[in-house]
């Protein structure tokens, strides 16, 4: 599978969107994560697999706790393969 095709798999799923933005304020452990979602610790930590697997977020092992952080440049990829299918101009994002 591409890198494309796995963050694009990864962003299909609600639940995974849902923590993508939980992220978005700042770095969580994977218990914060969990606390938001009425599944099991299991299925949170195969949704963040996956997350981690397409690039999108990154851990950090910090003792007995994984902490979980956007990855940006990822979705800013995404973001300018998107723009440019819309035939917008991706001159100026790019130099940002």
């Amino acid at each position: 599978m591409s890198d494309m095709q796995a963050t694009l798999r990864a962003l299909a799923d609600p639940t995974r969107r849902e923590i993508l933005t939980m992220l978005k304020s700042g770095r969580l452990s994977a218990g914060e994560i969990g606390e938001g979602f009425p599944v099991t610790g299991a299925a949170v930590s195969r949704h963040l697999s996956v997350l981690k697997e397409a690039g999108l977020v990154r851990d950090q092992r910090e003792g007995k706790h994984i902490y979980y952080e956007l990855n940006t440049s990822v979705l800013e990829e995404v973001m300018l393969w998107l723009m440019e299918l819309r035939g917008e101009d991706t001159e100026y994002v790019e130099a940002k």
